[in-house]
């Protein structure tokens, strides 16, 4: 039997495992099954860079690439803020009694900050707003094409450090 009909054999036969395993670490079962999809096309592509070696074991390979698939996952969406966390009922009450007044919303003029950010250099300005919106460096990188993710990093650190300047600047 080929490596590739032994490897997808074995597959089958961890599929029930790997989706309870995504079941416990998603506690849905939609989200559970998309997460089995992509471990299962993961798992695929590194099979035939011969990264997983024949006798090992293989349960413990597939359950690896779910966890980091789930955890990189799990990060990719907190970066975007579109982790949606209810808070129940009873928190949102116990909440209350220690709420303070932000004035900060009442200072800064949204209008302002966009005109601000609409000064700054393309160079600076691409990289920021795409790191503000929950894109990775690496993903940033290959958006902007032959630049380096240092110079990356550093355009953002560099925007980040002339926006803060000028709104202390504007609202001292």
């Amino acid at each position: 039997m080929s490596a590739i009909n032994q490897f997808n054999k074995d597959f089958n036969a961890l599929s029930s495992y790997l989706r309870g395993f995504a079941l416990k670490l998603t506690r849905d079962r939609n989200y559970a099954e998309d997460l089995f999809q992509e471990t299962a096309l993961n798992a695929y592509q590194h099979q035939k860079k011969n990264r997983f070696k024949e006798h090992s074991n293989l349960k413990a390979w597939l359950s690896t690439i779910m966890k980091n698939t789930f955890i990189n996952q799990y990060r990719k969406k907190k970066r975007r803020n579109q982790l949606e966390e209810t808070p129940s009922y009873n928190n949102i009450i116990n909440t209350v009694e220690m709420t303070t007044y932000n004035e900060g919303e009442s200072k800064i003029n949204v209008e302002e900050i966009i005109t601000l950010i609409d000064q700054l250099d393309e160079n600076y300005r691409t990289p920021f707003l795409m790191a503000y919106q929950g894109y990775q460096y690496d993903e940033i990188q290959l958006a902007l094409g032959e630049v380096p993710l240092g110079t990356i990093k550093s355009r953002i650190h560099h925007a980040r450090e002339t926006l803060k300047n000028k709104i202390k600047a504007l609202y001292n």
